[in-house]
């Protein structure tokens, strides 16, 4: 038997301080590869930048919610141009806990963060509003119009969902929600009393809001989410009745529909600087409902691992997302028509929308179908 060839001892010596490089990679602002990042020092190159505008959809950064879009503007930073890149099990968590918060999680943040909608001034709002010409005057007022009465609608039709918990952390949280759509239905009538000038009762400027919707919007708060919430009451323990309503509400309503205007209203106003008492309250108003689409995007990724269940999330989403984005359709167009409003084309707003439902549907679990107008 042939002995094996001793290894020669090795001609180099090997301090203990000697490092061999195998590899080498990164990925940061501005750079995915260790040669662009070379280049990038070696030209002087900011890294620096706005929040870029392609990432509107994302969520904002170090938020931990799933809720999307953010409509706040955020600040300048090292922005990665690729953030579905990142890889939970390298560092030892899951999808979930990267991206979710659950609900005791979102009640604990519902107390650090209070406010007051009467604490907000509008003083420099009323001249701000006085200084506006007619066009500018309409085009806020029918957006204001959805948001006023759909805050009235969700608050009014939420009762079914909490009466549906599954948990004493679930019920908590549900019914942190439901004050916060209370609280936001009363920044917009005071809003509508104190800027716009309009007299009379709640009632009476919930129903001067309502000259301005379109039908779509009607058939969505007045109808489907009215009969969708009636069917929770009369069972609260019917999990599929749930899970529609949490499909509309948190996925529809709030992360599609409330986001988006959100985020270009408050965008148009910062831009214009007006209205600082309205951005203020509008801002708390986005954060609270990040809160509130955090809670739908968790709740529907624990159902979505039933194939009905994420069959019906589809199933609900195909039904109401027609409807959806004849919401967004302002005065004077109908829905598929190409238009500018307030600055922005309809391609970018549905984008805007569409894109920020993609992901979040991605963390739940289903993919977003196709559908038709």
């Amino acid at each position: 038997m042939t002995e094996p060839h001793a290894i020669p001892p090795t001609a180099v010596a090997v301090r203990d301080d000697d490092v061999a490089i195998v590899g080498i990679a990164c990925r940061v602002a501005g750079a995915a590869t260790p040669d662009e990042f070379w280049e990038l020092l070696r030209n002087g190159v900011d890294a620096v930048t706005e929040f870029p505008r392609r990432r509107r959809g994302d969520a904002t950064p170090g938020d931990r919610s799933g809720s999307g879009a953010d409509p706040r503007r955020p600040p300048r930073g090292g922005y990665l141009d690729v953030v579905d890149g990142f890889d939970p099990a390298f560092f030892g968590i899951t999808p979930r806990e990267a991206t979710l918060m659950d609900p005791q999680q979102l009640y604990e943040l519902w107390e650090r963060q209070p406010w007051s909608a009467h604490a907000i001034s509008l003083e420099r709002d009323r001249g701000d509003w006085a200084a506006l010409d007619a066009d500018q005057r309409s085009h806020i007022a029918w957006n204001l119009s959805s948001f006023f009465v759909g805050e009235e609608r969700v608050t009014t039709q939420f009762s079914g969902l909490v009466m549906s918990y599954e948990s004493q952390a679930e019920e908590a949280f549900l019914t942190t929600q439901q004050v916060d759509e209370a609280r936001h239905a009363q920044h917009f009538n005071r809003f509508y009393e104190q800027v716009l000038g309009i007299d009379g009762t709640f009632e009476d400027r919930l129903e001067k809001a309502r000259g301005d919707l379109n039908p779509a919007f009607v058939e969505m708060f007045d109808g489907v989410l009215v009969d969708w919430g009636k069917r929770l009451i009369a069972n609260p323990s019917d999990i599929e009745a749930k899970v529609d309503f949490v499909t509309l509400y948190h996925m529809v309503i709030e992360g599609t529909l409330a986001l988006t205007g959100q985020w270009f209203l408050t965008d148009y106003m910062e831009r214009k600087s007006i209205l600082p008492g309205w951005v203020e309250g509008f801002k708390l108003i986005s954060q609270d409902e990040h809160r509130h689409v955090a809670y739908g995007t968790w709740y529907l990724q624990t159902k979505a691992g039933d194939p009905a269940h994420a069959q019906r999330i589809q199933e609900v989403l195909m039904a109401t997302l027609p409807a959806a984005a004849g919401v967004l359709v302002p005065p004077g167009y109908e829905l598929g028509d190409e238009y500018e409003y307030m600055g922005y084309s309809s391609q970018e707003m549905n984008e805007f929308a569409f894109t920020a439902l993609s992901r979040r549907l991605k963390v739940i679990g289903v993919g977003l179908p196709t559908v038709t107008a």
